[in-house]
């Protein structure tokens, strides 16, 4: 009986960490950290290799690095630990299938809810006429505490409605828009500014705020320059890359689900 507890017990253990991991690997996969902890990785099986080759002076070495090395791995990892505890403290963590959902074996088993053709589509239509936008799309972590600044709302997503919202002459379109699912629940939010240096000039108070948002959540953020037309994508605090806006779509609806 014994036994049998102990290998279930095992089982459970390696469950842990392989859960322990992917949400680590989730929270830096496409950000410089995950350079760091690669690094961080080679470092560990280098230790535990000249602790099996009992070489006794590299070990040692190692393992004082590692010991200290731990306090500045929260200071590299500062952001990315906040968002892990928020993902854990989040009240959406388990509601509605989330955390179930997060262990597709396909792209279509999970559909996400969003509309993100819509969200894109408006980008598009909105950059023609160079009118300024600001979107935020809410995963795991809980935005209650900016769309307290701006006005509730629960309207259903769409194209139309998107660009009504941010057209120039009408009063909501000052501020950031917050999507939950396909609904729009809050309009003129009042975000975070970042005060990230490394932030090219050229970019607004838009670019700035959608930056802070991502930085301090998981959340995903467009913004449409009113100068220049361009729509940017950002996530984890970085701005994204694409080609064309169909391979936009694909990268939202990956990074929603």
């Amino acid at each position: 009986m014994d036994i049998i507890d102990l290998r279930i017990l095992d089982i459970l253990d390696i469950v842990f960490v392989a859960l322990l991991l992917y949400y680590v690997y989730k929270l830096v996969r496409g950000t410089a950290a995950v350079n760091i902890f690669i690094g961080i990785v080679v470092i560990y099986l280098a230790f535990l290799l000249t602790q099996l080759l009992q070489m006794e002076l590299l070990s040692s070495v190692l393992g004082e690095f590692i010991g200290v090395g731990v306090f500045a791995l929260i200071v590299v990892f500062q952001q990315e630990i906040r968002k892990f505890l928020l993902m854990i403290g989040s009240t959406n963590f388990t509601q509605k299938g989330r955390f179930f959902k997060s262990f597709k074996f396909s792209r279509d088993d999970f559909d996400s809810k969003t509309n993100v053709d819509a969200i894109v589509n408006a980008c598009e239509a909105m950059g023609k006429t160079y009118t300024g936008a600001l979107m935020v799309i809410q995963k795991s972590s809980k935005l209650d505490f900016v769309k307290n600044t701006g006005d509730k709302m629960k309207i259903e997503l769409n194209q139309p409605i998107i660009e009504s919202i941010f057209f120039k002459n009408s009063p909501l379109h000052d501020g950031a828009m917050i999507i939950e699912e396909n609904k729009i629940t809050a309009t003129r939010v009042i975000l975070p500014v970042s005060n990230d240096r490394s932030i090219p000039l050229r970019f607004g108070l838009r670019h700035r705020a959608a930056v802070g948002i991502t930085e301090k959540t998981d959340a995903l953020a467009l913004v449409v320059s009113e100068e220049t037309g361009q729509t940017s994508y950002i996530k984890d605090g970085q701005f994204i890359m694409f080609e064309t806006l169909d391979e936009l779509k694909e990268k939202i609806k990956e990074d929603v689900n």
